[in-house]
């Protein structure tokens, strides 16, 4: 009855019945989520805690770092991210729900074009251990998200002759490139993390 008034309407799985989105929640898929071998669309339905509304002894909140992981791995597969922040009984967000915003605010000021407009990269391009790649298909942007941040370099498999220029993304600062004997390519990286929740590298293609 819903199509039929509405044709275009988009249903998600909610229901317990197959429709235009699927909706895993509680936990992080491995890959970008198929049907019948073919990527569909999808969303991660997540909460701040283990509870979906606000929950005064609920201790298990997830971390500001945490949460921008899952929100960069569900990107890099090709998905959305639900995020839900229960109120209290008075209407207002405690201050663990106003933390975790203000961290995720604060790291998407500098780093929202690696995941706005973005979704996951193509197959040809192997990300390191410990990162995520997202991509911008409309300008052909490659994003190497570093979960563990290597001491000094960061070596990226069959990149030789892919990337025009790379860059930190949250403060535009230069990373020198190297290639391989192998087509590889290595990126020197500072000793010292910046100082962002994930550090992200902006590597412009060819």
């Amino acid at each position: 009855m819903v199509r039929k008034h509405q044709p275009d309407i988009i249903i998600n799985d909610r229901l317990q019945i197959d429709q235009d989105i699927k909706t895993p929640e509680q936990y992080q898929p491995r890959e970008w989520l198929k049907v019948n071998g073919k990527p569909v669309v999808w969303e991660a339905c997540q909460t701040f805690s283990g509870s979906w509304g606000y929950h005064r002894d609920e201790e298990s909140w997830k971390s500001v770092d945490m949460l921008v992981q899952m929100l960069i791995d569900t990107v890099s597969k090709g998905g959305n991210m639900l995020l839900n922040v229960g109120p209290t009984a008075r209407g207002e967000f405690d201050d663990r729900a106003l933390e975790r915003l203000k961290g995720i605010g604060t790291w998407m000021k500098r780093h929202g074009r690696s995941i706005y407009g973005c979704t996951q990269a193509p197959d040809e391009y192997i990300c390191p251990r410990d990162c995520r790649y997202t991509y911008n298909p409309k300008t052909k942007t490659l994003y190497l998200h570093v979960f563990a941040w290597p001491f000094k370099h960061l070596f990226l498999d069959g990149m030789a002759d892919k990337v025009e220029y790379a860059q930190l993304l949250n403060d535009a600062s230069e990373i020198i490139m190297k290639k391989t004997d192998n087509n590889g390519l290595v990126l020197n990286l500072p000793v010292k993390k910046p100082n962002v929740t994930v550090p992200v590298i902006e590597l412009f293609l060819k």
